[in-house]
């Protein structure tokens, strides 16, 4: 793809995003797009959110689970950023019926940095020490892509089809607890409706942040201190709509809830 290309799939982005009015498959229009492409038309997105007067926050790591990627039938993880508009405290009733088209939410465990991690070579070491303290956390993925039929190219280009997120208010050391055995138990409207443990995201949430930070640093991107890291569901993506509510519960950590609005 030329690069007119890609700030034309951007600019479609863009206004699904604000208009929320999906588009169909960017890849049916561009069968010839790589992930590199995507790579490029996601920030350019991004650029024109900031010109918005969003600021970056954090990054997010999707489909790092199995069950995840077999939903989206896609085989690798992705990445996107986190803005200012994407966060939501504790409590706060999120207005996903306001501001999302096809909202699902999954369970994760998110990272708080306090020292920059800067790939390639980052370790689960560097990671453990480079962390402040993780937290439980809802992510509220949404597709601007009708009826969320994507290619991992699709989902690339669309911000690893991030919306919202919401963080606990518990925040443990990741020395304090075994992230990758910890386990996590989701509820939806007072029913569990799934479980799962942090071996789901590539062996361990350490795994996926390494992960992201090696993938980054090949463009020369850091993960930065203070910035918040999503490291990828847990459990299965699922549907949201106003009047949901949802809580998250995972061992050793703590828990976060979510009101649907």
């Amino acid at each position: 793809m030329n690069q007119e290309q890609r700030q034309s799939c951007a600019k479609q982005l863009y206004s699904a995003l604000r208009e929320r009015k999906a588009i169909k498959p960017l890849t049916d229009t561009y069968p010839e797009m790589s992930i590199e492409d995507a790579y490029h038309i996601s920030t350019e997105l991004l650029e024109m959110r900031k010109a918005d007067g969003e600021v970056v926050i954090g990054k997010k790591i999707g489909i790092t689970s199995d069950v995840v990627q077999k939903m989206l039938n896609v085989n690798q993880p992705d990445f996107g950023y986190l803005t200012d508009r994407m966060a939501f405290n504790q409590g706060v009733e999120m207005p996903i019926s306001n501001e999302l088209m096809q909202p699902k939410a999954e369970g994760e465990i998110a990272f708080v940095l306090k020292e920059d991690l800067i790939g390639p070579g980052v370790t689960t070491a560097h990671v453990i020490a480079a962390t402040d303290f993780v937290v439980p956390c809802f992510e509220i993925v949404d597709s601007r892509i009708e009826n969320w039929n994507i290619r991992i190219q699709d989902t690339v280009a669309d911000n690893a089809s991030c919306g919202f997120f919401v963080l606990g208010d518990a925040a443990v050391s990741p020395r304090d607890v075994d992230l990758r055995t910890c386990g996590m138990v989701v509820e939806k409207n007072g029913k569990v409706i799934s479980t799962g443990a942090g071996a789901a995201a590539l062996g361990s949430p350490i795994n996926a942040v390494a992960w992201l930070a090696n993938t980054l640093g090949k463009f020369g991107i850091p993960l930065k201190a203070g910035e918040v890291i999503l490291s990828g569901s847990l459990v299965p993506l699922e549907p949201v709509q106003a009047g949901d509510f949802m809580t998250v519960s995972i061992g050793g950590i703590g828990s976060a809830s979510v009101r649907f609005t």
